[in-house]
């Protein structure tokens, strides 16, 4: 296959991929009512409805508050544990790593059914406690992986060179090894977030009215009633995830540029 076809699949891929956010921007700009084309005109009053209203911005703000909130747990319990899966060998190895990254793999629908069920008898459905701990658990697996790839191009006779100057396996990993991953860390937060901003099945399942987040509330808004104003919820999705997209190139060639 010659250089050029190769770039003309890359395109054409790129475009597949591309066509749906293609369509739905440009309908966030509309003066009318109706998601048709082609457009009647031009407007801001899409986005002015979604930054006053009373139902799409708190909504924005729970998803932020959430994904923040469970990035962060997620990188405190998967950092840990892609270096405790980096130092084991074997078989074990294997087993431990598709227990860590089943979440990635299960079924959606499945998670929010078994943790519907977990969390119902002790009092966390409809919380935020409830809500950050599932997507938690959905973020996990994308730190073990992102901190896994840092980890290979860390070399270990570092620990045990610190381990000989006397430092502890604690004061060895901060001081000598999170320095060096904390690209990798970093970049495996920011997906986690992304997981947690995109996620909807899971709110549908566990979330309360207070805990409505914004994927949640588009999806209730195609069903109650079609409006322009989820085109504009759309839009802001968009831009965030190309933030998170920009940053996360940025930390790789930091992380690149460091080695």
């Amino acid at each position: 296959m010659t250089r050029g076809l190769l770039w003309v699949v890359a395109v054409l891929v790129a475009l597949f991929l591309l066509a749906p956010i293609i369509a739905i921007l440009p309908l966030s700009f509309s003066s009318g009512s109706f998601l048709f084309y082609p457009l009647p005109g031009l407007s801001l009053r899409w986005y002015a409805d979604f930054f006053t209203s009373d139902f799409w911005l708190p909504a924005l703000w729970n998803s932020l508050g959430i994904g923040v909130a469970a990035a962060g747990l997620a990188t405190l319990l998967g950092t840990p544990a892609a270096f405790g899966l980096w130092r084991m060998k074997g078989a074990f190895r294997a087993i431990a790593m598709g227990v860590v990254l089943a979440p990635m793999v299960v079924p959606v629908i499945v998670v929010a059914v078994a943790l519907l069920l977990a969390f119902g008898p002790i009092g966390l459905v409809a919380t935020y406690t409830g809500l950050v701990i599932a997507h938690a658990a959905l973020g996990v697996p994308f730190v073990v992986v992102t901190v896994l790839a840092a980890l290979e191009g860390f070399d270990p006779v570092q620990l045990r060179a610190a381990s000989a100057c006397g430092a502890g396996p604690l004061r060895a990993f901060f001081r000598v090894c999170l320095p060096q991953i904390a690209p990798g860390v970093a970049a495996g937060a920011i997906f986690a977030f992304a997981t947690s901003l995109d996620e909807v099945v899971i709110a549908l399942f566990i979330a309360g009215p207070a805990q409505r987040t914004l994927p949640r509330q588009m999806f209730a808004g195609l069903n109650d009633s079609i409006s322009l104003t989820t085109a504009a919820a759309a839009a802001v999705l968009v831009g965030l995830s190309v933030v998170l997209l920009l940053v996360v190139m940025w930390l790789q060639r930091r992380g690149q540029a460091a080695r």
